[in-house]
């Protein structure tokens, strides 16, 4: 991450994969997220910048490179979350695979939140390989890294105390049992621990005593389950959020776990901002000030989801704003070419379409046309535009309209009024002559929309009027209202007879 500075021009993603390359290793990529509630674009973060990366090693010959993907399922449930119901509360503490799905569609929680967040990475074309982690621990994969943290409790202890600051507390164990009783693994404390049989003793504050074995009878504490995770699966790269990498984090402590009691070089670390929703802060989905996945990619292509991301350098906060903000990310993908704009190259998926028309304008053909197919076409055709794919412009009237439902500010939105507006009659006089003067040139010949515009401010020059005063007369007598879409495209967008016999009205 060092040589970003020093490397503008060259793509973080290329920078990274670039040092990967150097050291030599089968280089796997790892992503990881609990799916605790609605994954949301703060969490996709990670996994798109994991993507970025390994594509950006295939693209540079590492033919061997894996992108892998951990799904925390076993995780304990830390509270109720707004999005549950009270009744919920039995579960806190419960790793979340072994917890009815809040809706009953899937066979636990964890599988609920994670089932759509996996078809929403097949859309955006991340192919991962997915580990569950309980059937990680249940198959046995960690039962190696388990034995080895309990024989060295002592050390690992001294380790987070020398890295944190503080003094862990007396009877802490890297291993949390599943009390058999109540099933939480938040509330057991390890009582022994029998190595050659693999069976660890615990005591349960709701009074239950016994024994379980490491192989899917509890789980490593975090600061000891990331390292043990590192050695078993190979990681040598990761993303993860800077929570995790500022002092004394877990990514400090996971370092020297990883090296001292593993005996694995830790991967290369690449820590990102958050992603902010403007005007709210961090997303959130258990204080519901979030966006979802699904929810974005029913308003855009997932190319420019990705391309949201991707053409931001993992160190720099996104501020994502769903209106404006968006569509001028959309402008600026549209405008950019791919030979020469890296993230475009690498937000790019196998059924990105070639469409010849811009996003804002789809935006404003589809509330013309009142979202009928045909009106579209013939709009785009008015306007100089060609799509032969009636299926592709399907696709993204929808995208347009749920676009305008969801987060297009109300400025954004219009409609074209069949009858004059009564706001329309208090345009002046002279403006009315200067809309007279536009109608007879709208009859003389094929117009694009850069003629009409710049034939506005002839007319205003030459009855003596300021330009502004007609572009509102125009959204007055069409709308309603004393702003709308960029003028010229509007109007050539527009049955021209309609348009003739509208501006001379009043």
């Amino acid at each position: 991450m060092r040589r970003m500075a020093k490397e503008g021009k060259i793509h973080w993603a290329d920078v990274i994969a670039e040092d990967l390359i150097r050291t030599g290793r089968p280089q796997v990529v790892a992503t990881g997220i609990s799916p605790s509630g609605p994954i949301h674009i703060g969490n996709l973060r990670e996994v798109i910048t994991a993507d970025a990366i390994y594509r950006a090693l295939r693209d540079k010959g590492a033919d061997d490179a894996r992108l892998i993907y951990i799904s925390d399922t076993f995780d304990p449930l830390r509270r109720v979350y707004p999005f549950l119901p009270d009744s919920y509360s039995e579960y806190v503490g419960r790793p979340l695979s072994e917890i009815p799905d809040p809706e009953g569609c899937c066979r636990n929680y964890a599988e609920h939140f994670l089932r759509p967040f996996l078809e929403s990475l097949s859309e955006l074309e991340v192919e991962v390989e997915v580990y569950r982690a309980d059937e990680m621990y249940k198959k046995g994969y960690y039962r190696d890294a388990i034995i080895t943290a309990l024989k060295m409790r002592d050390k690992i202890v001294s380790i987070i105390d020398a890295v944190t600051g503080k003094t862990t507390k007396s009877g802490w164990s890297p291993f949390n049992p599943i009390c058999r009783s109540c099933g939480r693994l938040t509330t057991t404390t390890v009582t022994g621990f029998d190595p050659e049989r693999g069976y660890v003793e615990y005591r349960c504050r709701c009074g239950d005593e016994g024994e379980v074995s490491v192989i899917g009878g509890g789980k490593l504490t975090w600061r000891v389950d990331w390292p043990a995770r590192w050695k078993i699966l190979g990681v040598t790269a990761e993303p993860f959020g800077k929570d995790h990498a500022s002092s004394g984090s877990s990514y400090d402590s996971g370092t020297r776990i990883s090296k001292e009691i593993y005996n694995y070089e830790p991967p290369y670390p690449i820590p990102f901002e958050h992603v902010l929703l403007k005007g709210k802060g961090s997303m959130s989905s258990s204080k519901g000030v979030a966006i979802t996945i699904q929810e974005m990619l029913s308003c855009v292509p997932p190319e420019i989801l990705r391309y949201v991301i991707i053409r931001t350098r993992p160190e720099k906060h996104i501020e994502l704003d769903p209106g404006f903000g968006l569509l001028h990310i959309i402008d600026e993908y549209e405008r950019s070419d791919i030979s020469s704009d890296r993230s475009k190259a690498l937000s790019r998926t196998s059924k990105s379409p070639m469409i010849d028309v811009p996003f804002r304008h789809i935006i404003n053909i589809v509330q013309i046309a009142r979202f009928d197919p045909v009106k579209m076409l013939e709009i785009i055709k008015r306007s100089g535009y060609r799509i032969e794919d009636i299926d592709l412009l399907k696709q993204y009237s929808k995208y347009a309209k749920e676009w305008l439902e969801r987060f297009a500010p109300p400025s954004v939105r219009f409609e074209v009024r069949e009858e004059v507006p009564p706001e329309a009659h208090e345009i002046a006089q002279p403006v009315r002559e200067a809309l007279s003067e536009l109608s007879k040139f709208l009859m003389e010949k094929e117009l694009d929309a850069e003629m009409v515009h710049q034939q506005v401010y002839a007319i205003a020059e030459k009855v003596g009027v300021e330009p502004k005063e007609i572009f509102e007369a125009i959204y007055l007598l069409f709308l309603g209202r004393r702003s709308g879409p960029r003028a010229g495209w509007f109007l050539v967008s527009l049955d021209r007879g309609f348009v003739i016999k509208r501006l001379t009205s009043l």
